[in-house]
């Protein structure tokens, strides 16, 4: 069992997310770090693309930023996850692009990733159909590659889901990310068709920014991910945002200790 299905076992998880290097990578570290010790179970480290496709406008923003040297080597960002591996054993994802990983080349990528201590990866424009071309890769290097699937993915639900590993990222609604006051209605219904199919566990993602809103996502599901509401935590507060960004994980930790779990 991989470290990040490790850590659903018995609790419900939250997920949380930040830009690598925004507004710089010193303060990075420490925001995954704070992160970390307020409560978040995993923590996604987006590697900041100049075209994120599935991203609204607060993630798009933290790109820019991040990207302010446009040269910025992923190097950097390994150095960065080096540095986080001497402070926290917390679960690590890059959310990442595909062209990101070809260009540093997939066998190079990946044993970077098992070398400097990240757990697993999300590729969010990784058609299912050309996941086994990198899979070999990251089943050599022991990462978990987490799907998502959409509130629309229908007759492909159990294709995508029995290939699954680490969790899988149900996407609450249609669009980009960004804060939302309302989710698709059909969440639990999606939910049942992947139980149906595998034991791999499900976080709801895209929207999530309340107490209550994950709550009520970690009562469907296995788990929560929250981004944008951490990216913007780190927008308004720059280099001060490790603080905020930890005050705010311990109140959505509590929300999510807040739902029963099952008997398996």
């Amino acid at each position: 069992m991989s470290k990040i299905s490790q850590s659903f076992k018995n609790h419900k998880n939250f997920i949380a997310f930040v830009t690598a290097n925004d507004p710089d990578m010193e303060t990075t570290v420490s925001n995954v770090v704070a992160l970390a010790e307020g409560g978040a179970d995993v923590v996604e480290i987006g590697i900041p693309f100049s075209d994120p496709v599935a991203d609204g406008p607060v993630i798009q923003a933290a790109d820019l930023r991040a990207l302010r040297d446009p040269d910025l080597p992923i190097e950097s960002i390994f150095a960065a996850v080096k540095e986080i591996r001497r402070q926290t054993a917390v679960p690590l994802v890059f959310l990442v692009y595909l062209n990101v990983v070809l260009q540093y080349g997939y066998e190079r990528f990946t044993a970077d990733c098992e070398k400097f201590g990240v757990d697993g990866l999300i590729i969010p424009d990784l058609p299912y159909e050309e996941r086994g071309e990198l899979a070999p890769f990251t089943d050599k290097h022991g990462l978990d590659l987490i799907p998502l699937i959409t509130v629309t993915s229908g007759e492909r639900i159990p294709m995508i889901a029995k290939k699954a590993t680490g969790f899988i990222y149900l996407v609450s609604s249609l669009g980009v990310t960004g804060t939302r006051e309302s989710f698709a209605s059909n969440l639990a219904e999606v939910v049942g068709q992947i139980k149906a199919v595998t034991d791999v566990p499900v976080a709801i993602g895209f929207g999530v920014h309340t107490a209550d809103q994950a709550q009520a996502m970690a009562d469907l599901a296995d788990g929560v991910i929250i981004g944008s509401a951490c990216v913007q935590i780190v927008a308004d507060n720059g280099q001060n945002a490790p603080a905020k960004l930890q005050e705010y994980a311990e109140e959505i930790r509590a929300a999510v200790d807040g739902v029963t779990v099952e008997e398996a």
